[in-house]
């Protein structure tokens, strides 16, 4: 893959995490809950897949994600611990409503995250910056 073409998938997945954000917002406004924990987690994955393909790390699983992410950027403070706890949170939140039986969130829960995760994808966004400008 040449690096134009590495640069073009990774502004692709960032639109698409922007979307799916804005989306998720749209689900809260009409009170899905569990649907909109589903594209909260979207949005912050794609931004992290993201960045974790600029950085030339493979993953095929959303584990490996979580994993690459937390090796690689928690653990090294790119990221802070906090909102890695949200992305932790989120992966978490999300397999609850995807596959938890009789599971359902409230407009609390969503609403407390919401605010986390658009500073997720920031910080995502701003170490995918960073490393274009090294």
């Amino acid at each position: 893959m040449t690096p134009e073409e590495r640069f073009q998938y990774v502004r692709y997945r960032l639109e698409k995490s922007e979307e799916t954000f804005e989306v998720a917002q749209l689900l809260v406004v009409n009170s899905k809950w569990n649907s909109a924990i589903n594209r909260l987690y979207y949005a912050a994955y794609y931004a992290i897949s993201a960045l974790l393909f600029q950085s030339g790390l493979s993953t095929k699983t959303h584990t490996g994600v979580k994993t690459s992410f937390f090796l690689q950027y928690i653990k090294t403070d790119k990221i802070s611990v906090e909102l890695g706890k949200v992305y932790s949170d989120l992966f978490d939140s999300r397999q609850k409503g995807d596959y938890g039986d009789i599971w359902d969130f409230t407009e609390e829960e969503v609403s407390a995250i919401i605010e986390p995760t658009r500073e997720l994808i920031e910080a995502v966004r701003r170490e995918i910056e960073k490393q274009r400008d090294l």
